[in-house]
């Protein structure tokens, strides 16, 4: 017979710890409300190209650019506008808990 799976005593007391089920659902939660945000955006744009092309293809002033240009890079700014915010979260609250978070464990 095999041995059970043995667990770190380290990895137990992490588990243990409600602040780390408080991270994961912080984390969670944020992540895929980021997800969503961001699919929407992206497959808004993606929409618009596929169904309203003359909508897109608008010249702006007397140029020749469409408006389909900066709307794109309007999805593109809010891209990395939204991993700004994320990175700025992960590297505060959550490195911030899982700093108490260890911490505790290695008492």
């Amino acid at each position: 017979m095999s041995d059970p799976v043995r667990v770190d005593p380290m990895v137990a007391k992490v588990e243990a710890n409600p602040k780390y089920h408080e991270l994961r659902r912080k984390r969670n939660t944020f992540g895929w409300s980021m997800t969503a945000l961001m699919m929407v955006v992206y497959y808004g744009y993606i929409a618009l190209i596929a169904f309203n092309k003359p909508f897109l293809a608008q010249p702006i002033g007397a140029g020749v650019t469409s408006l389909g240009v900066p709307i794109g890079f309007g999805v593109i700014v809010f891209t990395i506008v939204i991993t700004g915010i994320y990175v700025r979260r992960a590297n505060g609250e959550y490195d911030r808990l899982t700093a108490e978070i260890l911490k505790e464990a290695s008492k």
